[in-house]
Formats: structure tokens, C-alpha cells, sequence
């Protein structure tokens, strides 16, 4: 899809990219499919955009996690205790973009 083209052009030098060969193009691609059938973040040919966003979401509250600066500050914005933000940040790790879509009949 438009996902994988984005990434396969962002994991070739500018200078080159406008110059692919047809062997440069099989190596992206075969480094594309390595990235993703090693990270689950990344995505495959075949990941819809409900799952794109519940990745993209768990991962910005993981990172929340980690770093307790950030924290602190939704703290502070929220008006809540640190440890009501995270218990909020738990519950939303859970249906971060609430349920899935039906599925569509083709």
C-alpha cells in the first residue's frame, strides 16, 4: 500500500532514489519486509488502519510510561495524581481507539 512506498522511499539515500535500479528496489523491499515481520510496530502488506492507529497509541502511552517527565506534565494538565494518570493511561492501553471495526464484506 501507500504505507510500504513511504518506507521503502525513506530507506533509500535521496540521491539514489530517483535512480533505483530494479535490484535496488528488490532490496528495499526485502529490507522493508525484514523491518516488519521483526517489529510488530511496523505494520505488513496487509495491516488496516484501526490497527496502524492502536499501534501507534500504545506505543506514545508506553513511551509515557517511561519517561516520568512526561507524566508529570499530564498531571499537572489534567489537575490528577501521578498515579491516576498512569491508571488512566492503563485503561486506554486496553481499547486505545475503542473497538474494531466490522469487518467489510468484499
Amino acid at each position: 500500500g501507500q504505507t510500504t512506498t513511504r518506507a521503502a522511499a525513506a530507506l533509500c539515500p535521496p540521491s539514489s532514489a530517483a535512480m533505483a535500479t530494479a535490484a535496488d528496489r528488490f532490496n528495499i523491499n526485502s529490507q522493508l519486509e525484514h523491518l516488519q515481520s521483526r517489529y510488530v510496530g511496523t505494520g505488513h502488506a496487509d495491516t488496516n488502519r484501526f490497527e496502524w492507529a492502536v499501534n501507534i497509541h500504545r506505543d506514545s502511552v508506553a513511551s509515557y510510561f517511561g519517561h516520568h517527565t512526561m507524566l508529570q506534565y499530564f498531571a499537572v494538565a489534567e489537575n490528577e495524581s501521578i498515579g491516576r494518570v498512569k491508571y488512566n493511561f492503563m485503561q486506554k492501553m486496553l481499547l486505545p481507539c475503542g473497538l474494531p471495526p466490522a469487518p467489510q464484506e468484499e
